[in-house]
């Protein structure tokens, strides 16, 4: 690992120095240091107007709160004195006076020896009054007279000026974050308005030949801008008021254009994409001219997030994210928002943590930080922290995850079964009230969907059928969905169940041979006649599957001991083999007949499997498999199925 001197000239810097590799603490150090500190700006606010702001001065109160003795109960105002004899054998008469005080009412008759004043709760205590006493311990005389059957001590029932809230005491500190109670203290001391800081603007520039705006139409090898609504909200979330600047093309001069019309109106810059060392990553380039020092750090040892580009121009900080967008989220929640919180006025984010145990084994990278997103779930013997498998690019693997756990720059691997230290994204855990574990099925999604128009969470994760096997024997989910085949006993999934399981019948799915249409190697022919012609043919690419699928099963025991090109690249889902052949990355694949029908592509059948579910049986009586159960068996559900091309079992 090599490091960059601090504050060096960024001009004079080549783009292989650009990648000089800094460890995460000194990245954000040097950042920091080249940042802070700096003056805060404030502004005045409505108090309507200033929920979740960081107040930027001291408040001291200017009244007292309450700014006069008042009535805590309903009753009379009374002299203690007058009834130190009470008692429920011998009463006190008091006459009462010709008056009765409410909230906003001020007194007008002193309370004198011998008499008392009715009394609302909150009403100002009159003159002579030192105590109340509750309506339900006094009975009534005639008109004009009460008698009272217990003593009253002085200030019995009576909040005195300023008890609340003094004049002159310290209420609020600068930097509190303006909470719903805040605003009531502030209110009750008659602020209209309040100084907070102001949220620092914050422009937003995402990168990139391949990016189209969401609602608008994809041509091939074009991708919409996440990035851009991703981090303009994270910028929100964590007090800067974003302006999201559109995305520019990896064009030099334009770029540069856009970075400086952002510095202009904006304190912070943040880009994503353009960071790394490929030819058209420009972003790192124009830094070194736009002000001093440039950049601080290009380069960072961790995992996902290595690109992260820090730099601050004439005071002001630029920040290129990845383009990957968990790479850019993770390195967004974890680096700068630690900046950017402290630019808005707003204290440190506060992380919860959690022990729980992984379920298999995460190899890691040497000499890098890695930090792994997981999903959360309740075990025999507490929580197990699955690993996202989805890789930086993936958008669910930040929205899904629950937590991340870090895995030391010095180790290689995190063994299975380890007990580890779960940073949660939100301030609890969110087990969810149904897991499911193993082979993906496009039919999932209709046979949770009333579970989750119940009130219930559901939480999928694809492991393949092996995996979600494996998983529930070890009682770390409550249905395992599988799809095995036994050529022993020449049935499905009923063999690989153990007693602790019991098999839920799901619905039947057509598997197949899937090709584009019109492909003369494979139109009219059977299942068998079509892998003939598919491994006579050297130039015919395969697409597979994930080792512990079912379909990969399947597929291997259609190739035997063939191993045709294409065959290692081996994706998790049906919907992925289906893009690989209808973007002509590859010519044939195996996957299910819905989603070879949804992306347009020809379809062979070759054999009927069964997607069952292997129920753990000591997790039968919870609410929520029960209500999967009943949806699973219902007629609307077989209907739906049936629509989406499966047949209910």
């Amino acid at each position: 690992m090599t490091n960059t001197p601090l504050f060096r000239d960024s001009g004079n810097l080549d783009q292989d120095q650009f990648l000089s590799i800094l460890t995460r603490e000194e990245a954000l150090e040097r950042f920091e240091a080249a940042l802070f500190p700096r003056a805060i700006a404030s502004e005045r606010k409505a108090l309507c107007e200033a929920l979740g702001r960081a107040l930027a001065e001291d408040i001291v109160a200017s009244i007292d709160v309450p700014p006069f003795d008042r009535s805590n109960v309903d009753g009379f105002a009374v002299r203690s004195a007058d009834l130190v004899a009470a008692n429920e054998a011998r009463p006190v008469r008091i006459r009462l006076n010709d008056e009765i005080i409410a909230c906003g009412t001020a007194p007008r008759k002193p309370v004198l020896s011998g008499t008392a004043t009715s009394i609302a709760t909150g009403g100002p205590l009159p003159r002579g009054a030192d105590a109340v006493v509750m309506i339900e311990h006094t009975q009534p005389v005639g008109n004009h007279a009460i008698e009272i059957r217990r003593a009253a001590s002085p200030g019995q029932f009576v909040s005195y000026a300023g008890s609340d809230i003094a004049r002159g005491e310290g209420l609020l500190r600068a930097g509190t974050v303006i909470g719903s109670r805040e605003i009531g203290m502030c209110a009750a001391c008659g602020m209209a308005e309040v100084s907070v800081v102001r949220r620092p603007r914050v422009g937003v520039i995402s990168t990139g030949d391949e990016l189209v705006q969401p609602g608008n139409k994809l041509r091939p090898a074009e991708i919409y801008d996440s990035n851009g609504a991703i981090v303009t909200s994270a910028i929100k979330e964590n007090g800067g008021e974003a302006i999201f600047l559109g995305a520019v093309a990896d064009d030099e001069q334009k770029l540069e254009a856009a970075m400086r019309g952002a510095l202009q109106s904006c304190e912070m810059l943040i880009l994503s994409g353009g960071t790394s060392k490929g030819a058209g990553d420009v972003s790192h380039r124009i830094i070194s001219r736009l002000g001093k020092p440039g950049i601080i750090a290009h380069g960072v040892a961790l995992k996902p997030g290595k690109p992260l580009c820090l730099a601050v121009c004439d005071g002001k900080p630029i920040v290129i994210l990845p383009g990957f967008p968990t790479s850019a989220m993770f390195t967004f929640h974890d680096m700068i928002v630690p900046v950017l919180r402290r630019m808005a006025g707003l204290p440190p984010r506060s992380d919860s943590k959690v022990v729980a145990k992984i379920p298999v084994r995460i190899a890691s990278e040497l000499g890098r930080t890695e930090f792994v997103m997981v999903s959360l779930v309740e075990g025999a013997d507490g929580l197990i922290a699955y690993p996202s498998g989805k890789g930086s690019g993936a958008i669910t693997s930040f929205a899904q995850a629950d937590g991340f756990l870090r895995i030391d720059a010095l180790a290689d691997q995190m063994s299975a079964g380890a007990e580890v230290e779960v940073t949660l994204f939100t301030p609890h855990v969110r087990v969810p009230d149904l897991v499911i574990v193993g082979s993906h099925c496009t039919g999932l999604g209709l046979a949770t969907a009333p579970l989750a128009r119940s009130g219930f969470s559901v939480r999928a994760i694809a492991v393949g059928s092996l995996g979600g096997l494996a998983a529930a024997k070890r009682g770390e989910c409550d249905l395992a969905p599988i799809h095995l085949f036994d050529p022993t006993t020449r049935t499905y999934n009923a063999p690989f169940l153990d007693d602790g399981l019991e098999l839920v019948p799901g619905w039947r799915r057509m598997q197949g041979i899937v090709f584009r249409q019109g492909d003369p190697r494979f139109e009219g022919l059977n299942a068998d006649a079509a892998v003939r012609a598919a491994l006579a043919d050297s130039t015919c690419i395969m697409v597979n599957r994930n080792q512990g699928a079912g379909t990969r099963i399947l597929i291997d025991g259609l190739l035997g001991d063939t191993r045709p090109d294409g065959y290692w690249n081996q994706p998790k889902s049906h919907n992925a083999v289906a893009a690989a052949i209808a973007q002509q990355r590859a010519d044939w694949g195996v996957t299910i007949a819905p989603v070879a029908r949804d992306a347009g592509l020809g379809f062979i059948p070759l054999a009927e499997e069964h997607y069952d579910f292997a129920l753990v049986k000591a997790r039968k009586t919870r609410p929520a498999v029960q209500a999967f159960l009943q949806a699973l068996a219902s007629k609307e559900m077989r209907a739906a199925l049936e629509r989406a091309g499966f047949r209910k079992a």
